[in-house]
């Protein structure tokens, strides 16, 4: 159970990650047993223990400082380390190295068997290229790695006076096994890369839409009291020196300083009431548009010809909401459910949002946003109730008691 609550309450981007850096980890275990043991076997030829197990301890090294390096590097793509060029160059070079100690060996015929050369060539070099991808974001830089890593190795081979049919046959594995190698790393850091921009995306996004609703409110709140402060400010200034004068008109300005204050507090109080007001309509077609847009399969079931009190409107309205940003943001959900019912012998009002990606421990501390739907329920005598239901599904479920009609519409995004 600690396994997979550890697993389902990582994010998308946390996922892919965790799937990708584990698969290199695994790499250098896979280098080990198919290459390095190959180097074991060569002492059952002609190879003495005094160079097969160099040889294996090479292996061993090599797969080590190819892991090091795939780490550093998917650091790198998700933006935690800088890129690890002087890393990638010591290992290109250890790997070369390697190579050629290798191919000196089987030139001169103590590498233990006509396939050991060839394995152990091919293998360190195949995993070094794949992992010398992860480092690079072009894909034009990246398709010169395989031909080059190819070239290198026959040429060496060439140069160490091994034949041109088994240097021609060095060319060829080294090409094809880096070529595969080369485009499967270049495609998991392409995934990983893309995973995450995407989910900073989605950060950006919630920001935005934050930042888009202060200035809206900004901007009604100026529009509401632009003009009304500035004839208050005129009157007021007009009264005073009518006041000096002793006139009497300076008590009707004053009046009318006094009305204009008033409608100027029953403005506010409907800019107020209309911004933490919601209209349940409004939200459950935004609800719906937001999980969508998010890449959920999203159902909302709700009835459309009964009138519901204006509090109760604001006060599912505002359960939506809080209840669609905590899908967004906490969980990892595929499907979500929204369903207002009503019941018949009661009339009591019920709101239920469901989704399957509930992570199984709280990201963190509770927040207020729970606690204000219930307060704003608690003054219509309603309740709220949240938690995991079992099958890593989430429901939040808020009642209202009150009048309520049999009908309701289904629509899927």
């Amino acid at each position: 159970m600690k396994l997979t609550g550890w697993w389902k309450n990582r994010s998308s981007a946390g996922k892919v990650e965790l799937y990708t850096r584990w698969s290199f980890h695994f790499f250098v275990l896979v280098e080990i047993f198919s290459i390095g043991l190959a180097a074991l076997g060569s002492m059952e030829g002609k190879a003495s223990p005094a160079v097969a197990l160099p040889l294996f301890l090479l292996v061993c090294a090599h797969s080590v400082l190819v892991g090091f390096l795939s780490s550093r590097a998917l650091d790198w793509i998700v933006d935690r380390r800088e890129r690890p060029t002087r890393l990638a160059a010591v290992t290109t070079a250890l790997t070369g190295a390697a190579v050629l100690a290798v191919l000196a060996l089987r030139a001169a015929g103590r590498d233990g068997g006509p396939t050991v050369a060839p394995t152990l060539v091919v293998g360190m070099t195949c995993f070094t290229s794949g992992t010398l991808v992860l480092c690079m974001r072009e894909v034009r830089h990246m398709r010169y790695v395989a031909p080059v890593a190819a070239a290198g190795a026959s040429v060496a081979a060439l140069a160490f006076g091994i034949p041109t049919g088994e240097s021609a046959g060095f060319a060829v594995g080294v090409l094809l096994s880096s070529a595969f190698f080369c485009a499967a790393c270049g495609f998991s850091g392409w995934l990983l890369n893309t995973v995450h921009e995407l989910d900073r995306a989605r950060e950006v996004q919630a920001q935005l839409a934050v930042a888009e609703e202060r200035l809206r409110f900004g901007r009604d709140l100026h529009d509401v009291m632009g003009r009304n402060l500035a004839v208050i400010a005129l009157k007021s200034e007009l009264a005073v020196q009518l006041a000096r004068r002793e006139r009497p008109e300076a008590v009707d300005q004053m009046i009318e300083v006094q009305r204009i204050a008033q409608e100027s507090q029953k403005e506010v109080r409907d800019v107020v009431r209309g911004y933490r007001e919601a209209d349940l309509a409004v939200e459950l077609e935004g609800a719906r548009g937001v999980l969508r847009a998010a890449g959920m399969d999203c159902r909302v079931e709700f009835e459309t010809d009964r009138d519901l009190p204006p509090e109760a409107q604001s006060a599912l309205g505002w359960v939506v909401r809080e209840a669609t940003t905590n899908v967004l943001r906490h969980g990892d959900a595929r499907s979500c459910v929204i369903r207002l019912t009503a019941e018949e012998r009661t009339g009591a009002l019920t709101l239920v949002v469901e989704n399957d990606g509930a992570p199984k421990a709280p990201a963190g501390p509770p927040g207020s946003g729970l606690a204000g739907l219930r307060e704003r329920l608690a003054a219509l005598d309603g309740t709220l109730e949240a938690g995991p239901v079992g099958g890593g599904r989430f429901r939040l479920r808020a009642e209202i008691p009150g009048p309520a009609g049999p009908m309701r519409q289904e629509a899927r995004a």
